[in-house]
């Protein structure tokens, strides 16, 4: 299959994710649905200039008044200016957490990432999360490709590059080109391994934990892996994850990493273990396709990922919200 025909089949599956209702009564916290087609975003001709298209990251707003673009980026002026500074002689972990799509799951994923992330390594008031809408609340900058790569540069500024490291969680749809970034009816985008790449390296961010939670998110191993970084992906670059739904609070895989095995005192590379079994079994009883999560630790982080995660709490902390492997109910849709 030529290059250009799977670009097409896999922004066509992520416009198959099923809608939110919109006949819910009104709720100043719902998040937009997903509702008009997904547009043409990359350009060129050939298979390898669309390609090389999508590889810059492409991102389209449409129908945004002004006066919202404004609000949003007050918000995220005001949590980058309120992320404290390095301290001198001390390595320091800095949190970020981004949930790419309007869909609510990964609105609430990222934020209990967030608080999970901050408390096992210690970030505090270094956390910050990019995230829309969940149904109950919008008080964070909304996530974006923009809005990620001008965290990520920002904090090349308070952090120490050569001490500090950062852990990013993202959350979305994916296909094999990137992640997506979809909000609503009015935001669109692909976040390619290369862009990501390039932002940290901009940044001056050489240490970092990055786990990225999509379907097809192996991609970004080969792309990002280096001696000082730990990469986590919900699936490998040929496979789907699952439990995108946007009525559950987790998907499967940020269900066994976030909010189970990394409340664990154990470390990183057991957490990942932990997870990689729950999502199999997951899977396997869910008649699923595996996803294979991917897990790459390079040498130099496995020199300072003791340091940061010394401080991890010693006492497990408990799972929340519903489940993402519900037996129960994929029986009964069976049925």
């Amino acid at each position: 299959m030529n290059r250009g025909r799977i670009i097409a089949g896999a922004l066509a599956a992520l416009l198959a994710v099923p809608a939110l209702s919109q006949s819910a009564p009104a709720n100043p916290f719902q998040p937009p649905p997903h509702t008009a087609p997904w547009p043409e975003l990359a350009s060129g001709k050939t298979p390898a200039e669309r390609s090389r298209s999508y590889e810059l990251s492409p991102e389209l707003r449409r129908g945004v008044s002004a006066a919202e673009v404004r609000a949003q980026q007050r918000r995220l002026d005001a949590a980058l200016g309120a992320l404290p500074g390095h301290t001198p002689g001390v390595a320091e972990a800095y949190v970020l957490t981004v949930a790419l799509d309007s869909d609510p799951v990964f609105a609430r994923e990222a934020r209990e990432a967030a608080r999970v992330l901050a408390a096992r390594y210690g970030a505090g008031a270094r956390t910050l999360t990019l995230a829309g809408p969940d149904g109950t609340r919008d008080d964070a900058p909304h996530g974006s490709i923009s809005a990620l790569l001008l965290a990520i540069a920002h904090l090349g500024t308070v952090m120490d590059g050569r001490e500090d490291v950062l852990v990013l969680y993202t959350t979305s749809h994916g296909s094999d080109i990137g992640l997506a970034y979809h909000y609503g009816d009015t935001g669109y985008g692909i976040l390619s391994p290369q862009r990501l790449k390039a932002a940290l390296e901009e940044a001056g961010i050489a240490r970092r934990v990055l786990i990225i939670s999509a379907c097809y998110s192996g991609v970004f191993v080969p792309v990002l892996a280096s001696p000082d970084t730990a990469i986590l992906t919900a699936a490998a670059s040929t496979r789907s994850s699952f439990g995108c739904v946007a009525e559950n609070d987790w998907t499967f895989y940020g269900d066994a990493l976030i909010n189970r095995a990394l409340r664990q005192p154990v470390a990183l590379e057991d957490a990942a273990r932990m997870a990689g079994r729950s999502v199999a079994e997951w899977e396997t009883r869910a008649r699923f396709l595996a996803s294979l999560p991917q897990v790459s630790i390079g040498a130099g982080a496995r020199g300072w990922l003791p340091q940061i995660e010394a401080g991890m709490p010693r006492i497990a902390s408990a799972s929340v919200g519903r489940p993402a492997f519900d037996e129960a109910a994929l029986r009964a849709a069976a049925n």
